[in-house]
């Protein structure tokens, strides 16, 4: 069986972090699959689904990280070809990607104790989201 569901999503954009696990729970619980896999995935290319820990410090320190390996404040080609000014969110999203598949075995999700599923939104304005969530199982 295969069932898809969307969460929509309201973001701020310069790497807001969603916690949509309660979201993505609710969608397994409706299913009634017990086994497979489920995959969360973001269309869009500044956009990422991880997981982490929802913790204010944690979320920060991801923040930070980011900002020293993609840096906002640097030239990006991208840039140059569109005006947009959001280089590095593209990249940055390519860094995280774009989606995750998590085990679902008796029903439940296999996500670790502090584990919970977020987007974030790596662009320079807020935006409108439709995230996927496909659990494929029986």
């Amino acid at each position: 069986m295969i069932i898809t569901e969307t969460i929509s999503l309201n973001t701020k954009g310069f790497s807001d972090i969603i916690d949509i696990n309660s979201q993505v729970l609710s969608i397994v619980k409706r299913s009634l699959i017990a086994n497979g896999l489920v995959t969360i995935f973001c269309p869009g290319s500044t956009g990422s689904i991880t997981t982490i820990e929802y913790e204010s410090g944690v979320l920060q320190d991801l923040k930070d990280a980011l900002e020293r390996i993609a840096p906002s404040d640097i030239p990006y080609e991208h840039n140059e070809r569109w005006g947009d000014g959001n280089g590095f969110s593209h990249v940055r999203a390519a860094l995280m990607k774009p989606s995750l598949t998590v085990p679902l075995v008796n029903g439940k999700l296999t996500l670790g104790t502090w584990q919970q599923v977020v987007f974030i939104d790596f662009d320079n304005r807020g935006r409108h989201r439709d995230i996927i969530v496909q659990i494929i199982g029986d």
